[in-house]
């Protein structure tokens, strides 16, 4: 009765298994690039200034960033905002996965720094965006990629 008891658990641990199996088979998207979404509220007169330092130096880094692997793409979107309290620009970087924002940070510094000229300089810069633009928010999401 014993030997019985353990046979039909089994079977049913083993039924379990493979049906947990095929429901990971059966889902019907792959897991895609994650992208890292910053909106930022650009302050009145503020526009073709903030424009100017993404179109050097915030594309410089993300260039360099691009070329040696760290990210697969960047780009900013425009929106007419709902409110006064609305985002203007969505600024979004691409990555291969998770795993690639392990030492970002470092990387990232690096290559600021010499772009910049030190972290001093960088830190200034950045200073001086927030009399221009605000940072709302950051997301982080993973494209789900439709079988």
């Amino acid at each position: 009765m014993n030997r019985n008891l353990t046979h039909a658990l089994a079977v049913i641990l083993l039924t379990l298994g493979l049906s947990t199996a095929s429901r990971a088979e059966d889902v019907p998207y792959t897991e895609g690039p994650v992208v890292d979404m910053t909106y930022v509220k650009i302050k009145a007169g503020g526009f073709d200034a903030y424009m100017k330092f993404l179109a050097t130096d915030w594309k410089a880094m993300n260039e360099a960033l691009k070329k040696d692997g760290t990210i697969l793409s960047y780009r900013v979107v425009s929106s007419t905002s709902l409110n006064r309290d609305d985002w203007d620009l969505m600024l979004v970087v691409e990555y291969k996965n998770y795993a690639a924002f392990d030492g970002l940070d470092a990387k990232s510094r690096a290559v600021m720094e010499k772009l910049a000229g030190s972290m001093a300089k960088v830190e200034e810069a950045s200073t001086k965006r927030g009399e221009v633009r605000e940072i709302l928010g950051e997301k982080i999401g993973r494209e789900l990629i439709l079988k």
